[in-house]
């Protein structure tokens, strides 16, 4: 004996009609399969962390180290211990090679936490310029031009920021290894918020006029000194 199954009541018939029509008009098929539609989007916070002053108690100066936060470049403040003395004696190019040591290092955990990182690979070192070149130039062991451009981003706004390497507002001119004429990158506010967006190579500075005669005098001096 077939059991007839137990009717609606009266109030709910019409709803499931209009649920039914509604299905049926929109050409969608009912389903119990659970659809995957990812995880929810993930914020971060951005906040930069009170930093502690110099490690070790080793002497260091204020400097805003430029890192990746959602995407962008936001700054955070330290105190940048200076290098141990190496052959480079020049201040600038020392200053450099802190602030590209703190670029380099691994953000802290709070600073992960805030959703902080660094494209600037390990290994990078900062170096005097050669002859010729204009002054307050960088020279980097690596070509600038070969950087991955959000690190390329990192270290203009960084030592564009610094006023121990940086004479003022302006471009920061970097030159690689070799004897390639160095180039003139700027920080700007594209650069700021699109640090992938860099333009991978800047402008080429050509010597002054001053510094191409000073160089002229030295060579021509030292070698008509009188030997001994």
């Amino acid at each position: 004996m077939r059991r007839t199954p137990p009717a609606l009541p009266a109030v709910l018939v019409p709803l499931v009609g209009i649920a039914l029509l509604a299905t049926a008009g929109c050409g969608i098929r009912a389903t119990t399969v659970p659809v995957d539609v990812g995880a929810a989007p993930s914020r971060v916070s951005c906040d930069t962390p009170a930093q502690p002053g110099g490690q070790s108690g080793a002497p260091g100066f204020p400097a805003t180290v430029e890192l990746v936060c959602g995407s962008q470049l936001v700054g955070v403040e330290r105190i940048v211990p200076m290098p141990e003395k190496g052959t480079v004696r020049d201040p600038v190019v020392q200053a450099a090679q802190a602030l590209l040591e703190a670029l380099e290092r691994t953000p802290s955990a709070e600073e992960r936490d805030a959703g902080f990182t660094t494209g600037v690979p390990a290994g990078l070192t900062a170096g005097a310029p050669k002859p010729g070149d204009p002054a307050g130039t960088v020279r980097l062991s690596r070509k600038p031009e070969d950087l991955p451009p959000v690190a390329l981003s990192q270290i203009v706004c960084t030592l564009a920021g610094s006023e121990a390497v940086s004479a003022g507002p302006g471009p920061v001119v970097l030159g690689g290894p070799d004897a390639d004429p160095p180039r003139a990158w700027e920080c700007t506010d594209a650069v700021r918020s699109r640090p992938e967006s860099v333009p991978t190579l800047g402008e080429i500075v050509r010597p002054t006029a001053t510094a191409t005669a000073t160089a002229t005098a030295t060579a021509t001096a030292t070698a008509t000194a009188p030997a001994g």
